[in-house]
């Protein structure tokens, strides 16, 4: 049984960075792309940035461009999201989600993501 299991999130100010991580299980990691996508109140949920296969390949939306930062390591099964220069706008539950594929490329539609983590909390407030 596939799964994903997130780790970090929290408060932090204005400026701030966090780290959110993805471990996955059940399956081997190298031949999934990996997503990060985000849910605030009342919107719909929205991808944020993805990872190929590989690592070779990355993905980011335009709001999180320049500050984001997606990695990946295959031999512990993680993927990560280095987050910095946060913005409260940037307040939402995030999830990881796993999209099985047969090429190195990844994608930021919600809909080729079959598998998806818990989701956490991160609030960029002061």
């Amino acid at each position: 049984q596939l799964e994903l299991v997130q780790s970090g999130g929290g408060l932090v100010q204005p400026g701030g960075s966090l780290r959110l991580s993805c471990a996955a299980s059940g399956f081997t990691s190298d031949y999934y792309a990996i997503g990060w996508f985000r849910q605030a109140p009342g919107k719909e949920r929205e991808g944020v940035s993805c990872i190929s296969p590989s690592g070779g390949r990355s993905g980011y939306a335009d709001s999180v461009r320049g500050r984001f930062t997606i990695s990946r390591d295959n031999a512990k099964n993680m993927v990560y999201l280095q987050m910095n220069s946060l913005k409260p706008e940037d307040t939402a539950v995030y999830y990881c989600a796993a999209d099985r594929r047969s090429n190195d490329y990844c994608s930021l539609l919600r809909s080729m993501f079959d598998y998806w983590g818990q989701g956490t909390q991160v609030t960029v407030s002061s």
